[in-house]
């Protein structure tokens, strides 16, 4: 028993504050709202993985940034990142906190690399059949993404869980990507990757929430703290642990949980 709820009470609990956050409006206020502007998988994966690359700090500026991001890549990402030249990249500026022109111009140049060299992103994240998790294929992803002639700083854009980060923003995006229901929130356009082994995007809300219901006891939002709420999560619904990440999130940011 938990803060006064059994096992079985916390689990309705959660299951009615992810349906509860789980809904179109919801995509209202949050970031995913910018890729959820596009049709084309390609547009969609894009805008997803360079919105959820930026997305820490106030919410309002993430969606704005984000917003800007698209528009700078002419309202194509796809088209542009597939067709853009050397000297139209070098001309990209966007800055959010520490995320520079520097940063934004090498991302662009290593998605067309991406796109031309593997056939997009899912194909880099697929993780082996016998993966629990994607913690590998995440790790693996940082080391494609920064293969050669990379800027130094441009690597703390793309956290590494074997380096014991939370790697809150790609798990966001994966979450994005694979999860599919039929609330509308997430897209659910990578079919190759199963939604059982995504972890939750755990971050100082969702840790907060998480240790309240004692579904985490790790004090820091690192990579151990996941593999432990990987662990509670997944004994709450095997096939679609993340589906969670709502409550946890709709809790602590809506409600002050």
């Amino acid at each position: 028993m938990v803060n006064g709820l059994t096992r079985s009470e916390l689990k309705d609990f959660l299951n009615e504050k992810s349906f509860q956050y789980n809904q179109k409006s919801f995509i209202e206020s949050d970031p995913i709202q910018v890729p959820h502007i596009f049709t084309k998988k390609e547009d969609i994966e894009i805008a997803s993985f360079l919105t959820s690359i930026i997305a820490w700090g106030q919410r309002k500026t993430i969606i704005r940034n984000s917003y800007k991001m698209i528009e700078i890549l002419d309202n194509s990402p796809h088209d542009f990142i597939l067709n853009s030249s050397e000297k139209e990249i070098e001309k990209l500026h966007i800055v959010h906190r520490t995320f520079n022109p520097i940063d934004f111009r090498y991302f662009i140049k290593t998605l067309k690399r991406i796109y031309l060299s593997h056939g997009g992103l899912e194909n880099v994240f697929i993780p082996d059949n016998k993966e629990k998790d994607m913690h590998l294929s995440i790790h693996n992803f940082k080391n494609i993404f920064f293969k050669k002639n990379f800027p130094i700083r441009t690597t703390k854009h793309i956290s590494d869980p074997f380096k014991g980060s939370a790697c809150k923003r790609i798990n966001m995006f994966l979450r994005w990507m694979v999860r599919s229901d039929k609330n509308g929130v997430d897209f659910g356009i990578w079919k190759k990757i199963s939604p059982s082994i995504l972890s939750c995007p755990l971050d100082i809300h969702s840790g907060n929430v998480a240790r309240k219901l004692g579904l985490l006891n790790r004090t820091q939002n690192d990579h151990k703290a996941v593999l432990e709420l990987d662990i509670k999560l997944r004994s709450l619904d095997i096939k679609d642990p993340v589906k969670y990440d709502f409550a946890l999130f709709g809790l602590g940011v809506f409600e002050g949980f």
